[in-house]
């Protein structure tokens, strides 16, 4: 039997057994040689569609043998003959398949009946580059919208007669999913929140835990770290997603050589598992070693197409050894397969930024920021201060100034963004406020050439402006006394 071809992993027996047949671009299957009157049977004599179930198992054959165009087209089928296929659509969603037209295309297609409209917004919400709207603003409405519809109760009083039929409020599936969306929009403290709430409830939902360990390690939250990922270990030391969690805790306090030593263990356990894989990179990355940090970003690039971070994090590398051209090339394509990330407008404003190109810089981050959603978090104060720095060079110094400010709001111990409000001001010629934050520069880092050499000269030049004035004042004091 094929399920038993497939729990020993014997794929191409699997594939043998199942018999010839072909499917096009648009999931239409050709069958050639299959009894059909399996697959002509009516629908609602059985609870589980024997085409999808074939189509989905030929698909996992596929993907398994890393022939991901034609484990594509098989989830495609499996879908098309049941939408109700939740494991097909899983499958293309979570391994990055599809680009985000593709994504809303499928998402389209799908057929539902009008009671199961919770599923259709279920479906819609594990979307990673979901509702491609005019505005991010309307996108994220769009999404909390889809969460309260799905978590309000239907028989409470003010429900609407379009309310779904049943409330998932408490569905783990739903929780995890709202991680996901948190943080893919830079609510770091937010997903963490929502993980940690899941995992003391389930503390074996391994769907959430990369979310979860991704959160952790932005917010540098090393116990928790350690602790996932000695339980993970213990519980599951044959999963790659065990072996990346250690990778991330040794991420996370800077041991970059064990990290890359785990995340290759990952890949090696599941090679088709996007986070280990751009874990890797990001550990070559972290100690200048673009060659390796590349392969590892290409290799994912390469396997999960409709995933836009490894394009971008190629771009990224690119950017930092200042091969501008090809940076701005995978931009561009990260743009294209993932247009409301504001990550991406960000990297395109610092390349602008090294151009000198600075008001293409401006428009750039201040479209990351309409991205980002308020308030804004320590996350995005380098975007700020970006903003900030190219206003500067405009010569629109008071917006500069409003934008450092706020940065100063987002991360108040920050040298570099005091020495520049600093610099600001002395261009202004106000010398006196130029002091006041090179002092407050030096405080936090004492040994900054250019906040020295800066304070010395606005020194110099309060100096001579209180000089040219005491005469003036001088001579007015004795024109009085006169």
């Amino acid at each position: 039997m094929p399920g038993t071809q497939e729990e020993v992993k014997e794929w191409n027996e699997c594939l043998a057994m199942l018999g010839e047949s072909d499917v096009d671009e648009q999931g239409n299957v050709h069958m050639e040689d299959q009894d059909t009157e399996l697959f002509d049977k009516d629908t609602e004599e059985r609870e589980i569609n024997i085409t999808a179930a074939i189509c989905l198992l030929r698909g996992r054959a596929f993907e398994a043998l890393e022939n991901r165009a034609q484990a594509l087209r098989w989830y495609q089928a499996a879908l098309k003959a049941d939408p109700y296929c939740f494991e097909a659509f899983e499958r293309l969603i979570e391994n990055h398949m599809l680009t985000s037209d593709e994504e809303t295309n499928l998402l389209s297609s799908l057929k539902f009946e009008p009671e199961d409209r919770w599923l259709f917004l279920l479906y819609s919400c594990h979307l990673k580059k979901y509702d491609q709207l005019s505005t991010m603003e309307s996108k994220f409405a769009t999404m909390e919208s889809k969460f309260a519809e799905l978590e309000r109760d239907p028989y409470e009083s003010g429900s609407d007669g379009d309310a779904v039929g049943c409330s998932l409020k408490d569905n783990a599936d739903l929780v995890a999913c709202k991680s996901d969306h948190y943080y893919h929009r830079g609510e770091y403290q937010k997903c963490y929140e929502t993980t940690k709430a899941l995992l003391e409830k389930d503390p074996y939902h391994l769907k959430c835990i990369p979310m979860h360990l991704a959160s952790a390690v932005e917010l540098g939250r090393k116990n928790e770290l350690f602790l996932k990922a000695h339980m993970l270990v213990q519980e599951y030391p044959q999963r790659a997603l065990a072996w990346f969690a250690v990778g991330c805790y040794y991420l996370c306090i800077r041991q970059f050589d064990h990290a890359r030593r785990y995340f290759c263990k990952a890949t090696t356990l599941d090679g088709a598992f996007a986070c280990a894989w751009i874990g890797f990179g990001h550990a070559y990355a972290a100690q200048d070693e673009s060659d390796q940090a590349m392969a590892a970003y290409r290799t994912a690039a390469r396997l999960f197409a409709g995933c836009h971070l490894p394009v971008l994090c190629i771009g990224m590398e690119y950017l930092r050894t200042n091969n501008l051209n090809l940076a701005q090339q995978f931009f561009m394509n990260a743009r294209r397969i993932c247009p409301t990330d504001p990550l991406i407008f960000n990297e395109m404003g610092v390349m602008a930024y090294r151009n000198k190109d600075y008001e293409a810089a401006v428009r750039n981050f201040r479209k990351t920021l309409r991205l980002i959603p308020l308030p804004l978090t320590e996350a995005w104060e380098a975007t700020v201060v970006n903003l900030a720095h190219s206003l500067r060079k405009l010569m629109f110094y008071t917006e500069a100034i409003t934008f450092y400010e706020k940065a100063l709001a987002l991360s108040s111990r920050s040298a570099g963004t005091y020495a520049a409000l600093g610099f600001t001001h002395h261009l202004q010629g106000n010398t006196t406020l130029a002091i006041e934050y090179y002092h407050k520069a030096l405080g936090l880092k004492p040994d900054d050439t250019f906040t020295v050499e800066m304070l010395n000269t606005a020194l110099a030049d309060e100096c001579t402006r209180m000089s040219d004035r005491m005469p003036a004042e001088a001579w007015a004091s004795n024109s009085y006394l006169s």
